[in-house]
Formats: structure tokens, sequence, C-alpha cells
């Protein structure tokens, strides 16, 4: 298992699309450019991540792929390479690569559309949070515009089944995609971009969490 040093958080949704891969790279290289040594663990073997780390090129966050079995020695071996700040990325219908994740995780967020197959999809999530007893939180995800009955149910939904509900929401933005087929991240190619401020809201977010969990 990590260390108390280094910070672990576990991108898990057991729904294709729901924009895991994303949030995922986003979210450690906005830690990279918080001076984290950031790294991502991509334990889907479609290998997402690692495919946008290979158009990135030789810049952080750094990208391991790893199975679910090897993700507790994958995360110390980043630790002794001096990785900080972890973010491990899960693939969709593996209950195991989600149970190992949330087991290693110091929090766990779980991005999901806003319709009904999406949110039907947190309630074997909602299990395995709550038996490994890891702090998660549901961040609303490709939200549309306007949308504020439509989130405010899938809020409510998520609630109903014992699942906190991050504050940020992310909106169906065109930056996370165009971003995504260059190697890049919405703050990068648009930094003053509303893609780039709602991943900056949920970094600030992230932390002030964390550090309510003494992390």
């Amino acid at each position: 298992m990590p260390k108390p040093d280094i910070t672990t958080i576990a991108i898990v949704s057991q729904k294709g699309g729901s924009g895991k891969t994303t949030l995922a790279v986003n979210l450690a290289t906005r830690a990279a450019a918080a001076k984290h040594e950031s790294c991502v663990v991509d334990t889907d073997p479609q290998a997402t991540a690692a495919a946008w780390s290979d158009w990135r090129g030789d810049f952080l966050p750094v990208v391991v792929t790893a199975p679910p079995a090897r993700l507790a020695r994958t995360i110390e071996s980043a630790e002794k390479n001096g990785v900080d700040f972890v973010v491990i990325d899960t693939p969709p219908h593996a209950d195991a690569a989600a149970r190992e994740a949330i087991k290693a995780a110091d929090l766990v967020l779980i991005p999901t559309k806003p319709r009904a197959f999406d949110l039907a999809a947190l309630e074997p999530i909602a299990d395995l949070v709550n038996y490994a007893k890891t702090p998660a939180f549901v961040v609303l995800n490709g939200v549309p515009s306007g949308a504020t009955k439509l989130a405010e149910h899938a809020r409510k939904a998520a609630k109903e089944i014992g699942l906190n509900v991050c504050p940020v929401e992310l909106g169906e933005r065109a930056d996370f995609h165009r971003s995504s087929a260059k190697g890049e991240t919405a703050s990068e190619l648009a930094p003053d971009g509303k893609a780039a401020q709602e991943i900056d809201s949920l970094w600030k977010w992230l932390n002030k969490t964390l550090k309510k969990a003494g992390k």
C-alpha cells in the first residue's frame, strides 16, 4: 500500500464513456503544474492514458501501465522514483480493478454523465467504496449547458444511494476532446477557457478535501 507522504486518487466508474481518462490526465497535469511529481497509473487494458502520453511526449505527468494485481507495487515503485501524486485510471466493467484502485486510494472520484444509464452504474461503485470506507465523491461530467434540472436530478440520485457529490461539475466542453487528441489538457490548450477553469476549481476543491482527510 502507498505510504502517507504520497497522495493517491482513484478514478473509478463501471460505465464506459464516463470520462475517466480525461479526468485522470487533466488532474495529474494540474498536479504537475502545482510542482508535484505526478503520475498516472493506467490499469485499463485499452491503455488510453498511455496512448495520450505517447502523443504528449516527454512531459509530466508520467504515465505507466499496470495490471490491477500489481497496482500497489507500481505505486510503491513510483514513490521510490520521487512521485508524490498518483492518479489511477481504471477500466469500465471491472470490479477487480476498481476494488484494487479504491483500496490503494486516499480518495476516489467517480465521474458520471447525468443520464439514467450512467447513474444506474453508480450502484456497484457505491457498494465498493462503502465496503472499503475510502472517501469517495461523484463528479458530474459532460453536463450540457443550462441543464440545471438534469444535474440536480443526478446529484439527488447519487445521494440516494449513499454517495457524496463533488460541488464542482465539468461541462460538455470541446476543449477536453480537442486537447486529448493532441496529448494536451484543457488548461494547456485554452488556459482561459471554461474547461480549464473547471479543472482548476476541481483541483482546489480536491486539495481542501484531502487536507480535511489528513493528507
